[in-house]
């Protein structure tokens, strides 16, 4: 008789795992009635993502967007905390009780400096001083949907469970969720769901990359830049010296790593030796070691710079933010719900909108693709996948099993972060799409639910993956919540 080893065994277990995962090729009636139930609803929760599309209140600003969200779930029976780890617009919304705990997390914060109509040609809303250009006017109605399918079928099934919404905002560079993970509130959870806004719809094990942000300020002496500019010391002069800094040693740091930044504040007047300046910097990589000493040369750019500027700096970091640690098991759970719930079809109508859209991207990125792809789920892929963006869901998949999905919620081809996404944004494409993610978490949430032996493996993969000796510490320390860096 043929020896079998642990090793083989364990590939047996997971072929057999991922077999069971992609036999179910249709929804089964339970499956169709919760999503029957969302689309049932599809227009109510379109309504209260128009509402927070059209406010669009940045980090830690985001009061009417979290209470529209707080007063959603508190309708359907849900007990709210709200003002948790000392945030205002932070919350957790609890229904059942018992385990599992599956967490869902919400986002609902824009971005500042950019702002368009829900229209296919670049027409800037004057009136406004941020958008959703991330789509997380979608992310947070699209959140409590799946959340309050799932308290549905858990009060029509009698299932013993918790599910949480978590209310996380200032995901936008204010690291919210780390605060949130900080003061133990994932400690309890079993499993935590997510998903994103984007132009496509997936669900592989991808990682995304580390982050520091910090504001650097120097003070310096004002002057007459004219009649007596050796009594000034510039402030900005400070800024720019590390700036050049800095861009010198983008040369000699790995190559795959990420600096930019911004300076808020410059000074008011040419004839002015400006007495304080301020510049905003991110720095990433996938690696969160390789970071912090990336960080440490910063600081170090910074110091000299005030130094031959005779000028005093400071710097706050203002977030921190760790990689996301995959786990591969959860991702195929997830993938093969969003197979099941399928891709988003477009009207004639959202067609010709996608097609004028799509316009706009240009080719010199490659960037056309058919508006059909919406309606497709890309294939699962298990290649180490890496994003290039950041997001303080990181910190949550450190401490608890974490899967996440993206759903087309913008038209194929459109970058985040852009007016072509806040526009797809404020339309039924981007309501379709969000429904698309609300039906996928809340069919994975209940097989977790239904099948103990799915959390236990994510568990097991999860602990793995992260180490043994593991001990989380934030990145940005011990501060408190930024709860000004938008101010």
């Amino acid at each position: 008789m043929r020896k079998i080893t642990f090793h083989q065994l364990g590939i047996l277990a997971l072929s057999l795992f991922a077999t069971q995962l992609q036999a179910q090729s249709t929804p089964t009636k339970e499956q169709r009635e919760v999503m029957a139930g969302l689309d049932n609803k599809s227009a109510h929760y379109g309504t209260l993502s128009k509402q927070i599309w059209d406010w669009a209140e940045v980090g830690y600003q985001e009061e009417k967007s979290s209470a529209l969200l707080q007063q959603e779930l508190t309708k359907e029976g849900f007990t709210i905390k709200a003002g948790v780890a000392g945030i205002p617009t932070a919350f957790v919304a609890t229904f059942g009780s018992g385990k599992p705990v599956i967490g869902i997390l919400a986002e609902y914060d824009a971005l500042p400096g950019i702002t368009q109509d829900a229209t296919p040609e670049r027409k800037p809303i004057d009136s406004k001083k941020s958008g959703h250009a991330c789509g997380h006017n979608l992310f947070g109605p699209g959140s409590v949907a799946s959340a309050v399918a799932v308290k549905n079928w858990l009060q029509k099934t009698g299932k013993t469970g918790t599910i949480q919404l978590y209310g996380t905002p200032a995901e936008e560079g204010g690291s919210g969720k780390v605060y949130m993970v900080r003061e133990g509130m994932f400690n309890n959870t079993d499993v935590v769901l997510h998903w994103h806004p984007a132009d496509r719809n997936g669900a592989d094990p991808s990682t995304s990359l580390a982050n520091i942000t910090a504001k650097f300020r120097f003070r310096g002496i004002a002057a007459h830049a004219a009649a007596s500019p050796e009594r000034g010391r510039s402030a900005l002069d400070g800024v720019e010296s590390m700036n050049y800094m800095i861009n010198m040693m983008r040369e000699h740091i790995p190559s795959d790593t990420r600096i930019h930044y911004v300076i808020t504040k410059g000074g008011e007047a040419p004839n002015v030796v400006p007495d304080f300046a301020e510049v905003y910097y991110y720095v990433r990589h996938k690696n969160r070691t390789i970071l912090q000493d990336v960080w440490k040369r910063m600081v170090k750019a910074a110091e000299g710079a005030g130094l031959g500027t005779e000028t005093k700096m400071e710097y706050e970091i203002i977030g921190g933010v760790y990689n996301l640690l995959p786990v591969e098991s959860l991702s195929k759970l997830m993938h093969k719900n969003l197979s099941l719930v399928g891709g988003v079809a477009y009207s004639p109508e959202e067609t010709r909108f996608a097609e004028k859209l799509g316009e706009s991207f240009g080719t010199s990125f490659g960037s056309i693709r058919k508006p059909g792809e919406a309606a497709t789920v890309s294939p699962f892929s298990n290649n180490d996948l890496l994003g290039s963006a950041s997001t303080d869901v990181g910190d949550v998949s450190w401490v608890v099993p974490t899967v996440g999905l993206s759903a087309a919620t913008w038209v194929p081809g459109t970058a985040a972060h852009s007016w072509q996404a806040v526009a797809a944004s404020g339309t039924s494409i981007g309501v379709k799409g969000m429904m698309v993610a609300a039906k996928s978490l809340a069919l994975t949430a209940i097989d977790l639910f239904k099948d103990p032996a799915l959390i236990q493996k994510a568990k097991a993969d999860w602990q793995q993956a992260r180490g043994a000796d593991f001990k989380y510490e934030a990145l940005l320390g011990n501060r408190k919540p930024a709860l000004d860096y938008r101010k």
